[in-house]
């Protein structure tokens, strides 16, 4: 896994592999379009891993946690454009969707929890709590437990840009 020294690429560093456009309001209506969104992508980038098998069952159950999470929290209206990029081992998922500020700023704190130095603490407090879970859960869940390194922007156009990186196979041929 990459040192936490090393910053996130910037886009124009790292090739986009695919790219997918739903309508948000058809995506969000249904909790199984996650699932099948996020297995139909780890099948598509896992072709050429040591094992792909095993790196598909990763990515997909890594990649589903970034899209629950948008089920949860976003905007009435627009789209939703999820590009998955790789250089090297290095894996990046971009999600653009349409979210108010408040959504926004939910997003910006449980981004926040993950950078935490304490984020182990704040994901097993969050996981095994008896409250509703919020947002913060699936992406603490993603830099804990997969190593994740994310960051989330408000774009011109009101949009959020939420970006996570992962390594999930050490090795390469």
């Amino acid at each position: 896994m990459p040192s936490p020294s090393e910053g996130l690429f910037s886009q124009s560093d790292i090739p986009q592999m695919l790219q997918m456009d739903l309508n948000i309001e058809d995506f969000c209506s249904d909790w199984s379009h996650c699932d099948l969104m996020s297995a139909y992508l780890a099948r598509m980038v896992s072709h050429n891993r040591l094992d792909s098998l095993l790196f598909s069952n990763l990515y997909s159950s890594a990649v589903n946690e970034l899209l629950e999470t948008v089920f949860r929290m976003h905007g009435n209206d627009g789209t939703l454009h999820c590009s998955v990029h790789r250089k090297g081992n290095l894996d990046r998922v971009e999600l653009v969707f349409p979210a108010d500020d408040d959504t926004y700023r939910a997003y910006e704190d449980a981004i926040g929890k993950v950078s935490d130095k304490n984020a182990e603490k704040l994901y097993l407090d969050a996981l095994f709590s008896e409250a509703e879970p919020d947002a913060s859960l699936s992406l603490l869940e993603l830099g804990v437990d997969y190593g994740a390194r994310m960051t989330v922007d408000r774009l011109d156009d009101g949009r959020v840009h939420l970006a996570a990186e992962m390594m999930l196979e050490d090795n390469k041929e």
